[in-house]
């Protein structure tokens, strides 16, 4: 049977609920030094206004080594109510220390396999996505190797493989990647921050391919193209892509969180949906927000621990 891989275990696919497609509990990077996401009742308090606003559950793309506290999320799970869904992966080489790749030379697509199916540590927690990342306008040879060893972990378990693409660029690049040479099936790909590249020819290309397009920016206050992701997404449901769509906040520092002041999960809700309905109906938002989720992340696991 088709399930979500939650941290509290598999879940049938139509029992996700309302779903914030692509955000952040817990987040540390050297690129983000003194504003990571680490504290745990900030975490818990952020993903219980999401429940009250509405939503049913989170899928955080905090990949490998990068402070995902794959061992906390389930008691958060419990307590706010809200399925989790954890990560594995690996994020651009500029987040890690070079000792740290060195040591996952030769084995990454063991570890991804083993934190989907045997889970993350001793933490007895199994990630439900493979997370990794593109460059800016291209690929460089790190994102080569780790979306090769996506691929390679994908074929062993069907786990979908979702993609930060740097400033929503080189979304074709990865296609003929993973779903060229890698054998990827497309709608196993998700791709990350369309909202950051507004191209609608690019779209709709990468929406023709077969793979889901996230739309997950509203944390982020530089990104100036935030204000056109509801024409970009109304273009692509009139084209027939509705059910290619996803969103996400995408929190990434603490003050972007809604019990920090910021926008944070509740957003996605409150402010972003009854907007999109505006321009393009609301049956299309809730399956942006439902349907679409459930059918992105819900995979036939093909390898158990």
């Amino acid at each position: 049977m088709s399930a979500v891989r939650t941290v509290l275990g598999d879940l049938p696919a139509d029992r996700l609920g309302v779903c914030d497609a692509h955000d952040h509990l817990f987040l540390g990077s050297p690129q983000l030094a003194g504003r990571e996401l680490n504290d745990a009742a900030a975490a818990r308090a952020e993903l219980a206004a999401f429940g009250a606003a509405g939503g049913a559950a989170v899928v955080q793309w905090t990949p490998y080594g990068m402070g995902r506290r794959a061992a906390d999320l389930p008691a958060l799970s419990r307590a706010a109510g809200v399925h989790v869904v954890c990560a594995t992966g690996l994020h651009q080489a500029a987040h890690y220390t070079p000792d740290t790749l060195d040591a996952l030379r030769g084995r990454l697509p063991d570890l991804f396999v083993s934190e989907l199916t045997d889970g993350i540590g001793t933490s007895g927690v199994r990630a439900g996505l493979i997370k990794v990342a593109g460059g800016f306008h291209g690929l460089d040879a790190h994102a080569r190797w780790t979306m090769t060893a996506a691929a390679e972990a994908h074929r062993a378990t069907g786990a979908p493989v979702a993609v930060h693409l740097e400033h929503g660029t080189a979304a074709l690049d990865v296609l003929d990647l993973l779903c060229g040479a890698g054998g990827v099936p497309p709608h196993r790909v998700i791709l990350g921050h369309l909202n950051r590249s507004p191209d609608p020819v690019v779209h709709r290309q990468a929406a023709a391919v077969g793979c889901y397009l996230a739309f997950d920016g509203p944390s982020r206050a530089h990104h100036a193209t935030d204000w056109r992701m509801p024409e970009a997404m109304a273009a692509l449901v009139d084209a027939g892509y509705g059910d290619r769509l996803l969103l996400g906040g995408d929190t990434v520092v603490a003050g972007a969180r809604s019990v920090d002041g910021g926008p944070g999960m509740p957003y996605l809700l409150r402010r972003l949906r009854p907007r999109l309905a505006a321009e393009f109906g609301t049956e299309a938002v809730e399956r942006i927000l439902t349907a679409n989720p459930a059918e992105a992340f819900a995979v036939e696991w093909a390898a158990e621990g």
